[in-house]
């Protein structure tokens, strides 16, 4: 018999009623079915865990409201409970998601599912000691999870002998587990010795930047369990957190990158949507569209908002919608026009072929790449790249950038150098790749392009390749054509990269498009997002570059031109 969570993911994709994001979702929950067990994914799906927890939330019962009422779980709540602990860890029985985010509209139950999984790990995870917290910028905001937690256990007579709430401390105390349940805020203090087995981190939109995430995040590592909720509605700040997060989690639904143990659901409209039609209000609420009042009450609102504009139309458009409020012409590329150029193609398959290389240099410790283009048949271009950076910056950037470079190393896309105190790139990882690379492979190097930026003292390294060394400046008004070109030749699909390539598609997504005066464009990274990485792109154009400028002087052949000039005015012997 088919498990709940699996039932209701089949049903969402086949009836293709909700948004987008949330059927990857489902998506991706039966793709793992099809791949677990496997050594490339080595987690198994437990139904009987599963349903568990699905089993302890319909024994609750709500308080809120004019009478009690026991939990009847949608089916959206099955899949966001069950689906997160149904799956497991092979080697140990661990759960696999250690990290969760959920996005949907306002007053969809997304504090109510968080006092689930808070009061089930405290007391029936079977872990003794445990610290719980429910988090947020203000108090208040902290204490809305904690008090659903506290609500399910003043209305059942059996919670209420295994729990101890302390309302004026807001602390719950597991009696059984002695685990602790606390509501904290930014003003509390939050540090990295927060080693919690489960935290909600509530409403993140509202979070300035990504430290109370980090605080909770960093005091977990030790921990063979744990689960960080993170808890949103979206907004309109496309310089926060929250946004930073989003993106990075629409990448892993999306499979441009790979996070196994970040459980990702979020409801939304999609980008085409007309947001004026009743029929997709479900899409960004699957709780309230889901009942008469509420689907009434969106509806009402909706019509106000059209009406009115303005402020309230953006309001409407991010808290009832679930839509960020953004202009999108600084994207660099599309990534469902980037995700349509990957391919089955790896450099074996392209043995004895020219290849022009394009190299960005960090500053530091940040990523250094090297990009190789390969032309290919039908004015169509094959891309690779490979990143390398300091042991020593590993795990800060990890953190920082909310990015697996550690899986990235085993998955050989980027090469860590030095030991624990090198936080500096050697160079010559560099040269010794690229030696390998051309000699593996038979490859012809016609040119190398390189950013002048921390270039000092590496050009005469690169001379023993015996090629031209050709200076890319950094400006608009010289990347422009480049840029432009290659833009085009993504968005016809003449760009070829391998599937596998997740460093470089993690760059893509995070690159924009700045212009001068002139208008003139290059690719640079979102105001005040230091951390989005955009390195392996910045080597590819350089690459693109590199191999348009070489083949603008080969276009000219000076003694070919000559030699036809004289047998034209029969000057040939």
């Amino acid at each position: 018999m088919i498990d709940r969570v699996t039932e209701y993911a089949k049903k969402t994709i086949d009836e293709a009623k909700m948004g987008e994001l949330h059927i990857l979702a489902c998506k991706r929950h039966l793709e793992d079915l099809k791949r677990q067990g496997t050594k490339s994914f080595p987690y198994i799906w437990n139904p009987k865990q599963s349903e568990r927890i699905l089993e302890y939330a319909e024994t609750l019962t709500i308080a809120e409201g004019f009478e009690l009422k026991p939990v009847k779980l949608l089916g959206s709540q099955i899949f966001d409970l069950g689906c997160p602990f149904g799956w497991l860890k092979q080697e140990n029985g661990k759960r696999r998601f250690r990290r969760s985010y959920e996005s949907m509209a306002r007053q969809n139950g997304k504090s109510f599912k968080n006092g689930i999984r808070g009061t089930y790990i405290a007391n029936f995870s079977g872990y003794n000691f445990g610290k719980l917290f429910t988090v947020a910028t203000k108090k208040r905001q902290a204490r809305i999870a904690w008090e659903e937690m506290a609500k399910f256990i003043k209305t059942d007579e059996d919670l209420q002998e295994l729990f101890e709430i302390k309302d004026y401390k807001s602390l719950i105390l597991a009696k059984d587990t002695e685990s602790t349940i606390e509501a904290l805020s930014k003003e509390s203090g939050l540090d990295d010795g927060f080693r919690a087995i489960f935290a909600s981190i509530d409403e993140y939109h509202q979070h300035q930047n990504a430290k109370i995430y980090k605080a909770i995040y960093n005091g977990t590592k030790a921990l063979l369990e744990t689960l960080i909720s993170i808890i949103t509605t979206r907004g309109d700040n496309l310089n926060s957190a929250c946004y930073e997060m989003d993106q990075y989690c629409i990448n892993i639904l999306k499979g441009i990158v790979t996070a196994e143990d970040f459980f990702v659901d979020i409801y939304a409209l999609n980008e085409n949507d007309d947001i004026f039609n009743p029929k997709n209000l479900i899409k960004a609420n699957p709780f309230l569209a889901s009942t008469e009042q509420g689907l009434e009450t969106l509806t009402t609102d909706m019509q106000t908002a059209r009406d009115m504009g303005g402020n309230e139309l953006r309001d409407f458009m991010t808290k009832s919608l679930n839509l960020w409020v953004k202009n999108t012409d600084d994207q660099f590329i599309n990534p469902d026009k980037w995700k349509k150029c990957e391919s089955d193609l790896e450099l074996q398959d392209l043995v004895g072929k020219k290849c022009y290389v394009g190299l960005d240099l960090s500053h530091g410790g940040d990523l250094t790449t090297v990009a190789i283009e390969i032309p290919l048949e039908d004015e169509e271009f094959f891309e690779c790249s490979h990143s390398f950076m300091p042991k020593g910056r590993l795990q800060e950037h990890i953190v920082t950038d909310i990015a697996p470079y550690d899986v990235w190393e085993q998955q050989e896309l980027i090469t860590v150098t030095g030991g624990q105190d090198t936080y500096k790139n050697d160079y010559k990882f560099i040269i010794k790749y690229l030696k390998e690379i051309i000699e593996n492979y038979d490859l012809q190097l016609q040119a190398i392009g390189y950013d002048p930026h921390n270039a000092d003292g590496f050009l005469s390294d690169l001379e023993i390749f015996g090629v031209p060394l050709l200076e890319i400046k950094q400006s608009a008004r010289y990347l422009n054509d480049g840029t432009q070109d290659m833009q085009l030749n993504i968005e016809s699909g003449k760009i070829k990269y391998n599937k596998k390539e997740e460093l470089l598609s993690y760059s893509v997504s995070n690159a924009k498009i700045v212009r001068n005066s002139f208008g003139e464009k290059k690719v640079d990274k979102e105001p005040n997002k230091r951390t989005k990485r955009i390195d392996p792109v910045d080597a590819m154009i350089n690459a693109h570059i590199t191999q348009m400028k070489f083949n603008e002087k080969e276009q000219v052949n000076y003694d070919k031109e000559m030699e036809e000039y004289l047998e034209k005015m029969g000057w040939d012997d």
